[in-house]
C-alpha cells in the first residue's frame, strides 16, 4: 500500500504533535516533515515533494493562505487542507480560491480528521454544506456559460448541483435513487469534460459559470 506523504505546517509545536498523534493512528499516512511557518512550508515542499499538506492559516513570515497560493502555483498536484480553529467563511473561501482542497477544524475528533483526509486523498471530500451555501451567496453574478458547461447532460447538471451544495457521493446517490458507484462514474465524466481535477475545483467552476441553482439551501 502506498502511504500518503504528509507535510504539517503550523507555528505551534503542540499542534504539530497533536496532528502527528492523529495521523499515527492510520497506516495510510506518513508525516515526512513539519514546518513552523509559510516560507519553511514552501521550501520543504520543494525538497520533500509531499502528497498532502496540512496548512495552518495564521503563521509567522508568511501566512497559510499566501503559502497555499504559491505552493499550488508551483506544485499543482499537491493537495492542501487548511487546519483552523475558526470556521471563518471569508478565510476558507480565500483558501479555496488559492487552490486548497478543503479544511479541518482543530477541535474535531481524530476519527473525523482521518475520515476526511482519506476522502481528500481519494478526491471524494465534499465542502461542508454550510460553507458551500455561504460561498454560493457571496459569489458574484455568473458570466456567460462556456461550451464545456453546456456539454453536460441533464443528469450531470443535476449531480453538479448536489456536489456544489456540499453533498457526499452517498447522499447524492440516496437523493437521486442511484448507486454510490454510479455517482462516482458520473463525477469522473463531469471532471473529464470540464478538465478539472477534484470536487473543490468543480464547485468553483459551477459557481463561476452559473451552473448551480442559487436558490439551494443546505439540508439540516
Amino acid at each position: 500500500m502506498n502511504r500518503t506523504r504528509v507535510l504539517v505546517a503550523d507555528d505551534s509545536a503542540h499542534a504539530r504533535e497533536a496532528i502527528s498523534d492523529i495521523l499515527a493512528e492510520d497506516g495510510a499516512f506518513e508525516i515526512i516533515g513539519e514546518a513552523s511557518g509559510g516560507e519553511q512550508a514552501l521550501r520543504m515542499t520543494e525538497e520533500l515533494m509531499p502528497d498532502l499538506i496540512l496548512m495552518d492559516i495564521r503563521m509567522p513570515d508568511m501566512d497559510g493562505l499566501e503559502a497555499t497560493g504559491l505552493i499550488k502555483m508551483r506544485f499543482p498536484y499537491v493537495k492542501i487542507v487548511i487546519i483552523t480553529v475558526s470556521d471563518d467563511a471569508a478565510h476558507l473561501f480565500e483558501a479555496l480560491k488559492r487552490g486548497a482542497q478543503g479544511y479541518l477544524l482543530k477541535n474535531l475528533s481524530p476519527s473525523t480528521w482521518l475520515e476526511y483526509l482519506r476522502a481528500v486523498v481519494s478526491d471524494e471530500a465534499p465542502l461542508s454544506q454550510e460553507l458551500a451555501y455561504r460561498i454560493l451567496q457571496e459569489f458574484p453574478a455568473p458570466p456567460k456559460r462556456t461550451a464545456a458547461g453546456q456539454s453536460l447532460t441533464p443528469r450531470e447538471r443535476e449531480i453538479l448541483n448536489w456536489v456544489a451544495s456540499g453533498q457526499t457521493n452517498k447522499e447524492i446517490g440516496e437523493g437521486l435513487g442511484i448507486s454510490e458507484q454510479t455517482v462516482k462514474n458520473h463525477l469522473k465524466n463531469i471532471l473529464h469534460k470540464l478538465q478539472l481535477e477534484n470536487r473543490v475545483q468543480l464547485t468553483r467552476y459551477a459557481l463561476e459559470q452559473g451552473l448551480v441553482d442559487r436558490s439551494m439551501r443546505p439540508r439540516s
